[in-house]
């Protein structure tokens, strides 16, 4: 495996890896996760895209190899997506890149998208977090939920409990679904509340996004809802979505991948 490089920007070294040649190919992981904690899942590939690409990875700020502080305001979807144009910038990446992202990863490639169009050739956007809630309960008050707990527990006991839980039934079967936070303790509260506050682009922002783009998601997850991503597909002029049933339709995520990034656009 390559060395990371690093990128500082606002209290924060990103760690990154940009190899190979070719077409540019980025892709950001979610929430709580890091590249490393997206390998031993074995759900997603991205570094089998990178074949005849030039490849950039990275874990956002306060996850995996890259560093944060604990600051509510710079765990926001609309600040790390200024990370990931920062980096790109790092990089040398000066031509429209493909982008793929899960979770917190596709929220950072909707803002990006929506703020710097011109930045990027094609999105695939693997389970969007749940967006434009109303109502009295929303779902993402789980993260303000969680980060009370922690702070109420502390985080090791939190993390004990955590590794307990029971997994989400799509995945009751699956013994490499591991979801241990690859966050720093003290940086938990924080990375969670800012999550909880931020949202997808507005609806009609969305309509604006002209990029081909490819849709995955999975069912029984209220954090992932099938329903965000079916208003995104109904949103996004030139998009398709794929929902999973089930582990070995979610493994055929990489493949699908695959051939939406080798269509040829004008």
């Amino acid at each position: 495996m390559s060395a990371d490089s690093h990128f500082t920007r606002e209290g924060a070294t990103i760690a990154y890896q940009c190899t190979g040649t070719g077409p540019p190919l980025g892709y950001a992981h979610g929430v709580m996760l890091s590249r490393d904690a997206v390998r031993r899942l074995e759900l997603f590939d991205f570094e089998s895209l990178g074949a005849g690409r030039r490849l950039l990875t990275y874990d956002q700020r306060g996850h995996g190899r890259s560093t944060g502080r604990p600051v509510v305001a710079d765990h926001t979807f609309e600040n790390f997506t200024l990370d990931l144009l920062g980096l790109m910038d790092a990089a040398g990446i000066d031509e429209p890149m493909d982008l793929a992202g899960s979770s917190l990863g596709a929220a950072v490639a909707l803002h990006a998208a929506v703020l710097a169009p011109h930045r990027f050739r094609r999105l695939v956007l693997i389970i969007p977090p749940v967006a434009w809630e109303t109502g009295p309960a929303p779902a993402r008050r789980w993260y303000d939920d969680t980060a009370d707990e922690i702070e109420e527990l502390g985080a090791p006991a939190w993390r004990r409990e955590w590794a307990r839980a029971e997994p989400l039934p799509i995945f009751a079967d699956y013994p490499k679904f591991d979801l241990s936070p690859d966050v720093p303790d003290e940086l938990l509260p924080a990375v969670l509340r800012g999550v909880g506050a931020s949202d997808l682009p507005a609806p009609e922002e969305v309509a604006q996004v002209r990029l081909p783009t490819l849709i995955l998601t999975w069912d029984t997850d209220p954090l992932h809802p099938v329903s965000t991503a079916e208003r995104l597909r109904d949103l996004l002029p030139n998009s398709t979505l794929h929902v999973a049933g089930s582990v070995p339709e979610i493994r055929t995520w990489t493949r699908r991948t695959a051939e939406f990034l080798a269509v040829r656009t004008r």
